[in-house]
């Protein structure tokens, strides 16, 4: 019998970020990390978002990931919705994206993009990189049985007869969950898309674009019936994908093979790029079936990334959620093991399992506003009213803005309101682009903005900063948080201290001066805003008009700074 103090199932991004934080900030926790498979091997979810590399930054391995080489991502080409155009949205505009040599350090434009990873490249060196951490790493060692009492694990069993014992054990294993099927945990599925995925990796495809040094997009296609991804993964090696409903797969009745090919061929820009390019010939498919498990703690037993939830791909949030998640898992194991305990046990694994659930939830609800707007799905028209109907959703852009905000816009990153990348004056414009209308701001109705925070309860949230978990207060109005930090915590001290709408405006650009560079003062500005209309949609701030006051004027143009239609 072999005994840790914590025991990872999986070995891939979820695995290797919590293995590597335990060893990081408590380096005499023995962490065992169990993995089926040999690495390299080759994994689907290869677009990541820009939180990512902080993470990456804080595990000591971003420059081990900028050595592999993976293009850098700025962003990505839609075709979506009713416009026939496909258009970009950047994370930095890419005319000030300047040529660096690579490998290149964590500063400056770096901090804002993405990469896209070759998977078998990717998770190996994060799972070497926990390894020299600290970690012990076992591959080709499957988990072949878990010894469950009550709500607890008592051990687990690999293919060699050896049991392993952990105080803390944690399923990283994946949409398989080993242990999450062991101790019955159910899951469910709160939304209609049931989507496969057929995919297949090509060698001298061309780049749909090249921006500075390693620069590109994704490009995500609508088809009639269903869509297409690309995702250069490297100077010569791309992952071309298409998803559709499973309803939709099943009723063709036809090889994976077949669908995919006439899928291609459908698409004369992916044609074009990849004319002279060849493929692997070895088809894969998997189910994109997005569910949400009904806890992710238990007594000593853990859940973290796909295992706990899984939302469709079209937001390209899955390692994000990973990344994110395990880190706030490892923190929690941290905060749990300290000498004098800070705060209650219970209290923190409510923290962790309220994290990773809603934001899990939301990226649901945000993918099925995506789908039910698009108007391009000509052979799927029934599928997306219903996936409208059965959300609720009311597809006018006031009330969908409206109800994609009642999902809560405080669960990606504390103290702002961003989901998958898109901060509210994003989402409004891609909005706008989806309906062809004009979607309101209530800040552009109004003009006296007063906390109203009567019946706001008052809980206590947690901040996880440099290997430590710290509280702060958080309002909860009408289902929805106000934490006390960040754009909110800003605008609570601004409101306590006037109501009109000029002065909050110029107070902000006040601070965001004395803070930032011009350019990035004008961006928080743009965020805090969006902040405030937040807290007005969900009745957090009471919005009235002084006819004898000015207003703002706020609108979204359709060709905006960082979302536009597409240029060659």
């Amino acid at each position: 019998m072999s005994h840790y103090d914590v025991v990872i199932v999986g070995g891939g991004p979820a695995g290797s970020t919590a293995g590597t934080l335990l060893k990081k900030y408590n380096p005499n926790l023995s962490v065992l990390i169990l993995e089926k498979e040999k690495f390299p091997r080759d994994h689907v979810g290869e677009s990541q978002l820009p939180q990512i590399s902080d993470v990456l930054q804080e595990m000591g391995c971003w420059d081990k990931v900028e050595a592999g080489n993976f293009p850098i991502k700025i962003g990505g080409i839609y075709r979506w919705g009713t416009d026939p155009q496909p258009w970009d949205f950047n994370f930095v505009k890419p005319e000030l994206f300047k040529d660096e040599q690579r490998p290149a350090k964590f500063e400056g434009q770096r901090r804002q993009t993405a990469f896209q990873v070759d998977r078998a490249k990717y998770d190996e060196i994060l799972l070497r990189h926990a390894e020299e951490m600290g970690c012990l790493v076992r591959e080709e060692t499957a988990v072949v049985k878990v010894d469950v009492v009550g709500d607890r694990i008592t051990g687990l069993h690999v293919r060699s007869a050896e049991q392993i014992t952990a105080r803390y054990y944690i399923d990283a294993s994946g949409h398989i969950g080993v242990l999450r099927r062991a101790l019955g945990v159910e899951t469910h599925s709160p939304t209609r898309l049931q989507n496969i995925a057929i995919w297949d990796y090509w060698t001298n495809a061309e780049w749909a674009e090249t921006i500075g040094v390693g620069g590109t997009r994704i490009q995500v296609l609508s088809l009639s019936h269903g869509w297409l991804w690309f995702i250069p993964l490297g100077p010569t090696r791309t992952s071309i994908g298409f998803v559709c409903p499973a309803e939709h797969y099943k009723s063709l009745k036809k090889r994976p093979e077949d669908i995919y090919t006439e899928a291609l061929n459908s698409e004369p820009r992916i044609n074009k790029l990849i004319a002279n390019a060849t493929s692997t010939g070895k088809i894969e498919t998997t189910k994109d079936w997005s569910f949400l498990v009904d806890k992710t703690v238990g007594e000593n037993w853990f859940l973290v990334g796909e295992t706990a939830g899984f939302a469709d791909p079209i937001l390209s949030a899955g390692m994000t959620l990973a990344h994110t998640g395990a880190r706030e898992l490892a923190y929690t194991i941290l905060a749990l093991e300290e000498e004098q305990q800070k705060y209650d046990g219970n209290w923190l694994k409510s923290q962790y399992d309220h994290n990773q659930r809603s934001r899990v939830e939301q990226h649901i609800r945000f993918a099925d506003y995506w789908y039910a707007a698009n108007g391009q799905f000509t052979d799927l028209h029934e599928h997306s009213r219903e996936i409208a109907r059965d959300a609720g959703l009311n597809l006018s852009p006031e009330t969908a803005f409206r109800w994609l905000a009642q999902g809560g816009f405080t669960n990606d990153i504390l103290g702002q309101a961003v989901i998958a990348g898109f901060d509210l004056g994003s989402m409004k414009q891609v909005m706008q682009r989806f309906s062809k209308e004009e979607v309101p701001w209530l800040l552009s109705a109004y003009n006296i903005f007063q906390l109203d925070l009567v019946d706001a309860d008052i809980e206590f949230v947690a901040v996880y900063n440099a290997g430590e978990i710290n509280r702060i207060k958080c309002y909860v109005k009408n289902g929805q948080r106000l934490p006390v930090t960040g754009f909110y915590g800003l605008l609570i001290d601004i409101l306590g201290r006037t109501d009109c709408i000029e002065q909050i405006y110029r107070q902000l650009v006040l601070v965001f001066r004395e803070r930032f560079s011009v350019q990035h003062a004008q961006v928080a500005l743009h965020q805090a805003l969006g902040c405030l209309e937040v807290m007005v949609s969900s009745g957090i701030v009471k919005a009235m008009l002084n006819p004898e006051l000015s207003k703002l004027n706020i609108s979204i143009p359709i060709e905006g700074e960082l979302i536009h239609t597409h240029r060659d």
